[in-house]
């Protein structure tokens, strides 16, 4: 039977240490709000992850890597038919156009860069499946731990500290009365600047800027900061300013789960 959970009760980067510390085999499967994400294991270490339907093909990732020029791209994509990236892999090493190494440090970078991503969910359901190894017809890394579950930890802590600040994404923004000059905003920063208007809450705003949770935290948190905008209640809704949190776990609570959890996972 999978090892079933919500990402409300466990993080993200706590299953990861779980399975680090079993030095499981097998797949995480993470059910978010939009999106469905595959993370496989080998004796606890990262081996494949997908999110969703994205393109996590060899050619794509060396593409764009900048491994492959945009005309290689093309004329691999024309020939890959039933091709597996491990035989691609072949063809490209035996070709010349890459290295082993090459190959095997963009996979690693494209997987971190998945798992960062997963940091952000805070919301969905999660299930371990050890009868699901990696994908034979992908190419697998062998990738430690210990750095992304550090990093993960990190990014949580900033997550909680951007919460109390931020209570609700269903606030609005609205600008400030202070005139202001010189502005020096991040591209991510004007997307959000786009859409500030008291109509909009910031769950809506995130949305059409395509930012996840994290993303709309920490960038509204700096417009506030800059004086640049301010909270209101959403207009012509009763959205409280200091909108009461959930209760959450006690530590000793949250420590037992994670201590039954550990000892379920290690009997899988």
């Amino acid at each position: 039977m999978a090892l079933r959970g919500n990402l409300r009760d466990f993080t993200v980067t706590q299953l990861l240490n779980l399975i680090n510390l079993a030095q499981k085999t097998g797949t995480l499967v993470l059910d978010g709000p939009s999106d469905q994400a595959y993370v496989a294991f080998r004796n606890g270490k990262l081996a494949y992850a997908r999110i969703g339907q994205e393109d996590g093909g060899l050619a794509t990732i060396l593409q764009q890597a900048n491994k492959l020029n945009p005309h290689q791209y093309r004329a691999l994509s024309a020939r890959l038919g039933t091709m597996s990236d491990k035989e691609l892999g072949l063809l490209l090493v035996s070709g010349g156009y890459v290295s082993q190494e090459d190959i095997l440090f963009d996979l690693q970078v494209h997987f971190t860069d998945i798992i960062r991503r997963l940091f952000t969910w805070v919301e969905g359901l999660f299930r371990f499946e050890p009868g699901m190894p990696p994908p034979d017809d992908r190419i697998n890394v062998k990738m430690d731990l210990e750095n992304l579950i550090i990093e993960g930890s990190r990014q949580l802590r900033e997550l909680e500290e951007l919460q109390d600040e931020i209570p609700s994404l269903d606030l609005a923004l609205k600008f400030t009365d202070r005139p202001m000059t010189n502005l020096n905003l991040s591209v991510q920063e004007w997307r959000v600047v786009r859409y500030v208007d008291p109509r909009n809450s910031m769950k809506r705003i995130a949305t059409a800027a395509k930012l996840n949770e994290m993303e709309i935290r920490r960038i509204v948190y700096g417009l506030v900061q800059a004086g640049l905008v301010q909270l209101v209640r959403p207009a012509g809704t009763k959205v409280p300013l200091n909108p009461k949190m959930l209760p959450t776990q006690g530590r000793d609570e949250q420590r037992g789960l994670i201590n039954r959890l550990i000892g379920r996972i290690q009997k899988l």
